[in-house]
């Protein structure tokens, strides 16, 4: 099984940015915690960050036949971003959204959320902590969706 980790705008600059809102954490810091978790669960995972729109739309795409699920933080294009939101539809892959931060308590167009509606789930407000519970969500996604497909061959067989 494998997860693709799809960071958007500014992401990159974390630990730098903002510390009050976003903390002291680097991407490299996070990103090595996820995957130490993928690797206690046998998950291979894929991390990508990009400050373009149009190579992060690139990058969920690929995701089609070659991962089972995405974790993705699309950042400020998640306040604006159709075809961010076209891509992960497209896809049809369980997708869960990290947010930092809680952006419903934010400013009144970080409200406007186009990608929620075409993701599994959403977390919000947990700090860095966000990624390890989608680690974990995602995780337990993918083995349902597996048993399920297991259990969808097993009845066919005994036909």
């Amino acid at each position: 099984m494998k997860i693709a980790v799809i960071q958007g705008p500014n992401l990159n600059m974390l630990g730098v940015r903002e510390q009050q809102i976003y903390g002291p954490m680097k991407l490299e810091q996070i990103h090595a915690q996820m995957k130490e978790v993928a690797t206690q669960n046998n998950v291979e995972i894929e991390f990508f960050q990009s400050n373009l729109e149009g190579e992060i739309v690139d990058k969920i795409q690929e995701c089609f036949g070659d991962a089972n699920g995405i974790i993705i933080n699309a950042a400020a294009y998640t306040h604006t971003s159709i075809a961010i939101r076209d891509a992960i539809a497209a896809v049809n892959l369980p997708t869960i959204e990290v947010h930092i931060s809680n952006i419903h308590r934010r400013e009144e167009f970080r409200k406007v959320n186009m990608i929620a509606p075409v993701c599994t789930s959403s977390i919000v407000g947990f700090g860095p902590f966000g990624y390890h519970l989608a680690m974990v969500g995602m995780t337990q996604i993918m083995n349902e969706i597996q048993a399920a497909q297991e259990a969808q061959r097993e009845a066919a067989q005994a036909k």
